[in-house]
């Protein structure tokens, strides 16, 4: 059963593992990887990938992506969002704390912001415009 407005944005806004895809250019097939993502209902999603990543020339490229989240207790349930790319700027350790806290237990948050700031080169934060969505709740098996 689709989902509603509401409990579509609420499920994204959780922290799930998302699946990013975007387009890989003529003869593949899309780049499909996983990555953190920040949402509030409402709002704009926001990847952080490395300037120079795959993931960051294709999202150029193609100008839009999309990212699945799915959970498997206590039902079945998924969201797909897809949209247009608002923007590409750099990346602060601000948001890089923001998306860390969100996926990390608080006492780790520290030490893997320090190493990551330090060690992950070069780093862009992607906006995204939730264009279309897709939703189920297949309940529970």
């Amino acid at each position: 059963m689709a989902l509603t407005r509401e409990e579509r944005e609420q499920f994204l806004a959780e922290p799930h593992i998302a699946a990013l895809a975007v387009d890989a250019g003529d003869g593949r097939a899309p780049l499909t990887v996983p990555i953190w993502y920040q949402y509030a209902p409402g709002g704009d999603v926001w990847i952080m990938t490395g300037l120079d990543s795959r993931k960051n020339r294709l999202i150029s490229a193609a100008g839009r992506f999309s990212l699945m989240v799915d959970r498997l207790e206590p039902t079945i349930r998924y969201v797909s969002v897809e949209g247009p790319v608002l923007d590409t700027t750099p990346a602060t350790v601000e948001l890089l704390r923001e998306i860390s806290a969100r996926y990390l237990p608080a006492d780790k948050v520290e030490g893997y912001v320090d190493f990551s700031w330090k060690n992950h080169g070069e780093q862009v934060v992607v906006r995204m415009r939730p264009e279309r969505w897709v939703s189920s709740d297949l309940g529970s098996v």
